[in-house]
C-alpha cells in the first residue's frame, strides 16, 4: 500500500503563479525597543506612517526608535468624490442625455427593480 501511495504538492503549500508582471511595494524596516530592553523591526510599506508603538513579543509596549516624521511631509490629496470619478468617464452632455432617457422611461411606466434599461 505504502508504494502505491499518491504523490504531489501539499495543498496550500506552494502556488503555481508566477512573479512575473508583479511590481512589489518599496518596503522599509521599522525599529522598536520596548521598556525590556528587546529590540525587533516590522516590515512595512515605505509610504506607510509608522505607529508611535508596537506590541512586543513579551506583551510590553514598545517605542519607535526613528525620528518623528513631520505630519506635512506629503501634500494632501484632495479627495474624490463619485461626481468626480463620474465625470472622468463621461462628459456632462452625455449625462444629460442619459437623465433625459431615464426620465422618458420612468414616465412610461417602463421602469422596474433589477432591469437594466441602458447597456
Amino acid at each position: 500500500m505504502a508504494d502505491r501511495a499518491l504523490r504531489g504538492m501539499q495543498i496550500g503549500a506552494k502556488s503555481l503563479e508566477t512573479e512575473d508582471g508583479i511590481v512589489f511595494a518599496e518596503r522599509v524596516q521599522r525599529r522598536y525597543q520596548c521598556e525590556n530592553g528587546h529590540v525587533f523591526s516590522v516590515t512595512m510599506a515605505d509610504d506607510a506612517d509608522a505607529p508611535a508603538t508596537w506590541e512586543c513579543r513579551c506583551g510590553a509596549q514598545a517605542e519607535y526608535l526613528g525620528e518623528a516624521e513631520p505630519e506635512d511631509t506629503k501634500p494632501a490629496k484632495p479627495q474624490r468624490t463619485h461626481w468626480d470619478m463620474l465625470l472622468e468617464r463621461r462628459t456632462e452632455e452625455e449625462l444629460e442625455v442619459l437623465l433625459q432617457e431615464q426620465l422618458e422611461v420612468l414616465r412610461r411606466g417602463e421602469l422596474r427593480d433589477g432591469v437594466a434599461y441602458r447597456r
